[in-house]
């Protein structure tokens, strides 16, 4: 049974003011936004094909993509020339990815790798960084001290220290990583000047797009960390949602807006903090931001009454996590219906609430 008002939209200050007062146009839309979440982004595929094909064909470019982690890969899909074939092989390597049953960090990442070269076909990684319209923006993080450690032992001591470091203040997490964005040089990032950590800022280019969407998804001991990415200062990159994990950042340019199509209606600054309801992002980051996110009601109709995370790897087997994933992929049609209705409608004011 199909769940009504299964679409949530959120806005920040600015853009909340400025859809209430003259609706929504897809031509205010200067940046699209990806955060991290790994499986999570299933609930996205859809609702990113209907973007892609009613919203994007109107954006007035240049138009910033800024991703972390799952975002950038998600990102990536967007700004191939065909971007609803991207989406297409993407989804279909992700949701049938398969692994031995005990799969270590190398075996993981090895299928990380085949996932991305389906992603990107032949041409995707020229594609992406010549694209007539987007600017792609990917954010990783270097390593420091211990957390560039391959040695189990001493990467799970300073993911500690570093998530201790984390309960006292954000900032802290400076010591243990630093930002690194790589960005398209055309137009550089609203995120360009970001504070708050150590920043490394690195030209995106042919020669290392593919690497810079891997080190942004490569999760601490999960998967390997990223060397000698081109252009990069050397060392070790990892999970840009470490730092950004839902994109706290300056995203919107001064007078456009931010599109940002998310999981829930919640932004948590940093992968650290996913347990501590305490740490709020900062508004001023989203006073130009409009968040679409699937509703709690429509949520609890998905197989197992959640959205699909890492625990669905350990948690089912591998034709059960398949089937789930598959189903969760159909039902979110649900999702990209109702989008294409209020776009058509332009019934989005009457629909948005405060971010």
């Amino acid at each position: 049974m199909a769940i009504e008002n299964a679409l949530l939209f959120k806005a920040g200050q600015v853009a909340y003011q400025e859809i209430k007062d003259r609706g929504f146009s897809p031509e205010r839309i200067g940046t699209i936004a990806g955060a991290s979440g790994g499986p999570k982004w299933l609930v996205l595929s859809q609702l990113d094909r209907v973007i892609l094909r009613e919203i994007v064909p109107r954006l007035q470019g240049p138009i910033h993509l800024v991703g972390s982690s799952i975002g950038a890969w998600r990102m990536a899909c967007y700004a191939q020339s065909d971007p609803l074939a991207a989406i297409d092989r993407f989804e279909q390597a992700y949701v049938e990815q398969t692994y031995s049953e005990k799969p270590d960090v190398e075996e993981i990442s090895t299928r990380s790798r085949e996932v991305l070269n389906a992603l990107l076909g032949l041409e995707g990684a020229s594609q992406i960084v010549a694209h007539p319209v987007f600017r792609t923006h990917i954010l990783t993080v270097r390593s420091r001290g211990i957390t560039a450690s391959d040695n189990r032992k001493l990467l799970g001591l300073g993911l500690m220290l570093a998530a201790a470091s984390n309960l006292v203040s954000r900032r802290m997490l400076g010591l243990f990583f630093e930002r690194g964005l790589f960005f398209d040089q055309r137009e550089l990032p609203p995120c360009y000047d970001v504070s708050g950590f150590p920043l490394q800022r690195i030209p995106l280019t042919e020669r290392n797009v593919g690497d810079a969407i891997i080190a942004s998804g490569s999760i601490p001991m999960v998967l390997n960390g990223v060397e000698h990415l081109n252009g990069a200062i050397p060392g070790v990159y990892r999970d840009g949602g470490v730092i950004d994990y839902h994109l706290d950042i300056p995203l919107s340019e001064p007078d456009r807006l931010t599109l940002f199509p998310h999981f829930f209606e919640q932004i948590i600054p940093g992968w650290f903090d996913k347990s501590l309801p305490w740490r709020k992002a900062n508004a001023e980051h989203t006073d130009r931001t409009i968040l679409i996110c699937p509703s709690p009601a429509f949520v609890a109709r998905l197989p197992n009454s959640k959205v699909p995370d890492r625990n669905d790897f350990k948690n089912m087997s591998e034709s059960q996590r398949i089937s789930c994933w598959q189903e969760v992929v159909s039902q979110c049609n649900q999702l990209a219906d109702e989008l294409a209705e209020v776009l058509e409608t332009g019934s989005m004011a009457a629909r948005l609430q405060p971010l």
